[in-house]
């Protein structure tokens, strides 16, 4: 660990609380109809103009308050409540309404730093569109787009910040504080599947876009998007979808306590999913998932509280997978939906169980304690070069791995008055263990192993510790943290061998480990109650895969990433919020698609730099209708190549969304939104392009208290689109030479799906 970690950790038990100036309001604030508390709402003094936030556990203090004080509290999607401040001593809480949003209850001031600012979005945005599936949650953070490769179970590829992130090299995604990356897993580092997570029990989510964030470690180079489920049921639902493609999908989530325990601060609750597609495709994915997931949550004597989650997840599919243009213009395949390989497909599950205690000492220390464990198990088919390596029995393999996960998190946090500002001090720990046994790739034919191009056994640790110092005075909120990773690859090769991988690992050490230190500077300045200004600096990494590190002899196992963002936050009008950012990234080392056969998978990438900018409004246009907008501007370039070879293949450039939403007090809700996607360079000197895209999509709803009805409809206007596409050399079976070209899977046509739900 760094020197400077234990003084921070020594300085902040040795914060002495200051004397109160005036008087001291606390107070908690909770939902009315669940008791759940909210964390982030806004009270205001409204004679002095002074603001704080609630916590997690929805508690607030807010200094130089008189008795005739008036006194504000919001929260996005809540009714405002203003309340006398000797009304307000006298309260045990204060119980928020549901109701409209309302953008005047969003305000800019010295207290809300940047985690409040991707909060502010993220509560608009979950409550004008609630997300409906994996893809929606992670399309929920501005400038993020997914796209689904070979069969609607795979772990979505993320495009975000100039980054073809594949499927999460460079986002760190959780979910109820467990990671959701996998570390050297069989098909892509970082390989982060959310299809555990049923969407409809997401109750908030917050992102950050860069690495200046002390508490998140590997793969946050890009940004990263964390998840939190519902602790408790406002209601019970059951719902049902049917659409075109075959598809349908039961949804149900119950209640298991009643009101009195609610009272109490306890819930508990069980949701379950069931999917069936077969998608617009020749050959039906007869894709299926099944979720079901439990969660508990019950305070222990007066300062603890336990929360407790347990899913299960599994999902079979079948794959068309990607093709190249020529085979349907040769008449190969009679349309875009056809296939090649049709032995294609894939099956997954993962099992979780996830404890945390949240416990409250005295001088305002709150300390966090969470232990978690995950079952892992994929099997996934796919053919991308068709007869290029092996033209007599084809070019499919198999990726396979069974894996445990074992973690830890702890958290120790204090706040602190020191005169007129505030010192909050955050130190944390966690542990991560994953052993994957066996994991292999392997040559195929009809699912039947050939010969193993991998095959052994992986182990990896990660250790870590961080400590973070936030000080608010007056218009200045100021922010550095400091993290050291430290991390252990161990891989054991089992491969035979006259099989082509065999060779890498010959002499070579089995473990190899390596630590990064990773500061993080960040400054905030409020100008005004309209306007806000920061700065945020900070270095990141990602780690490589455990195979890559031995078979390379420990070079390139945690590239760094640089970065720098200037931003605004700017409410120009009382109902209209902006953020925008300049934005600069530089990585060590570039994570590159490779082929899947032979050395080639090992080879590291070079430097990369990304400049960019940022853009998201939202707008309150009247009582009922709102608007927002995200643009996105990227320049992603390979600083190791020469000029005109130095593109960074399907990373995007430029990518826009924006959208209407209605709410009516009749129950009438819904809204139009499009997605675009720039053309981007398919290869390192653009002679290739992954083609863009201009989606349009439309949901309505009627919602009534028991019950709601709603239609959905994907590609409205039924665009030709291409979903994934990756620069692949290629060979048919009847073609003499190898052809480059752009191999993709089809987006999805005019799509409409039609759901019932019931509450009660």
């Amino acid at each position: 660990m760094p020197k400077i970690l234990p003084v921070l950790i020594i300085s902040f038990y040795s914060i002495a609380s200051s004397a109160h100036a005036q008087a001291m309001l606390k107070g908690s604030v909770v939902d009315k109809q669940t008791f759940e508390p909210l964390e982030c709402a806004i009270i205001t003094d409204v004679q002095n103009n002074s603001t704080t936030l609630t916590d997690k556990e929805g508690f607030f203090a807010l200094k130089n308050v008189q008795a005739t004080d008036t006194i504000s509290i919001s929260y996005i999607g809540y009714s405002t409540k203003k309340i006398q401040a000797d009304v307000l001593l006298h309260a045990t809480n204060v119980r928020l309404e549901r109701g409209d949003i309302n953008l005047k209850d969003v305000v800019i001031s010295s207290k809300l730093n940047s985690i409040i600012t991707s909060r502010t979005l993220s509560s608009i945005d979950l409550n004008m569109k609630p997300a409906r599936s994996a893809q929606d949650m992670l399309r929920l953070v501005p400038g993020l787009f997914t796209a689904q490769q070979v069969g609607g179970g795979k772990a979505e590829q993320i495009f975000l910040r100039g980054f073809d992130a594949d499927h999460g090299t460079d986002v760190n995604i959780s979910a109820d504080g467990m990671p959701v990356n996998l570390v050297s897993q069989a098909h892509g580092q970082g390989w982060a599947d959310l299809h555990f997570v049923i969407p409809e029990t997401i109750g908030s989510y917050d992102f950050g876009k860069g690495p200046y964030y002390a508490s998140k470690g590997d793969f946050t180079t890009a940004g990263y998007v964390s998840y939190n489920t519902l602790n408790v049921l406002d209601k019970n639902m059951i719902k049902i979808e049917a659409g075109q493609f075959k598809t349908a999908r039961a949804v149900a989530m119950i209640n298991l306590l009643n009101d009195k325990a609610k009272e109490k601060g306890q819930s508990a609750y069980v949701a379950g999913e069931a999917l069936y597609s077969d998608g617009p495709f020749d050959y039906g994915q007869h894709f299926k998932r099944f979720n079901l997931m439990a969660k508990y949550n019950t305070p222990i004597g007066k300062n603890n509280k336990l929360s407790a989650v347990l899913s299960y997840f599994n999902s079979s599919w079948r794959a068309s997978g990607e093709i190249p243009n020529r085979a349907v213009a040769e008449g190969y395949i009679p349309d875009r939906f056809g296939v090649i390989d049709s032995a294609q497909g894939g099956y997954t599950y993962r099992t979780n169980a996830n404890i945390k205690l949240t416990s409250y000492l005295a001088n305002n220390i709150t300390l966090e304690n969470q232990v978690y464990y995950s079952n892992y198990y994929f099997d996934l088919t796919t053919n991308f070069t068709f007869y290029l390596v092996d033209p007599v029995h084809g070019d499919e393999f198999n990726q396979h791995e069974s894996r445990d996960l074992f973690g830890y998190n702890s958290k120790i946090t204090r706040q602190a008055n020191v005169g007129n500002s505030i010192l909050t001090t955050t130190a944390g720990i966690s542990a991560r263990y994953d052993a994957t046994h066996p994991s292999w790739l392997a040559h195929t034919l009809n699912h039947q192993i050939l010969n193993y191009l991998q095959l052994g056994n992986v182990k990896e640790y990660n250790l870590n510790g961080y400590a973070d110092e936030t000080l608010e005075t007056g218009k200045w909120l100021l922010n550095i943290g400091i993290r050291a990773d430290y991390l252990h690859f161990y891989y054991l090769n089992n491969a035979p061998a006259a099989d082509s991988a065999a060779k890498i690992y010959i002499g070579a050490n089995a473990g190899r480990g390596k630590a990064v230190v990773s500061p993080k500077l960040n400054v905030q300045y409020t100008l005004n109650n309209h306007m806000q200004f920061y700065l945020k600096t900070g270095k990141g990494f990602h780690s490589n895969d455990a195979r890559v590190v031995i078979g390379n002899a420990g070079y390139g196992v945690l590239p760094a990433a640089y970065g720098v963002d200037l931003g605004v936050n700017w409410k120009p009008l009382p109902k209209l919020y902006i953020n925008a950012a300049l934005w600069y990234i530089y990585l060590q080392q570039e994570f590159t698609y490779g082929s899947d056969y032979g050395d080639e998978s090992v080879t590291p990438g070079g430097r990369t730099v990304r400049d960019g900018i940022d853009l998201s409004a939202r707008y309150q246009i009247t009582k009922w209708l709102y608007g927002d907008v995200n643009v996105n501007l990227a320049r992603p370039r390979a600083l190791d190549e020469p000029k005109g070879q130095d593109y960074l293949a399907t990373a995007p450039t430029f990518t826009s969304t924006a959208g209407l939403y209605v709410k009516f007090a009749n129950g009438f809700n819904g809204g139009i939104s499009y997605r675009y996607l720039h053309d981007r360079p398919a290869n390192s000197n653009y002679s290739l392009t992954a083609k863009g895209y201009f989606l349009t999509d439309l949901t309505a709803n009627y919602t009534q208290k028991k019950y709601e009805l709603g239609i959905a409809i994907e590609n409205l206007f039924n665009v030709t689109w291409f979903e994934s596409q990756v620069a692949y050399q290629s060979r048919l079976r009847y073609e003499t030479m190898p052809i480059d070209e752009v191999s993709y899977t089809a987006g999805v046509p005019f799509f409409a799906k039609l759901r019932f739900s019931v509450f009660f």
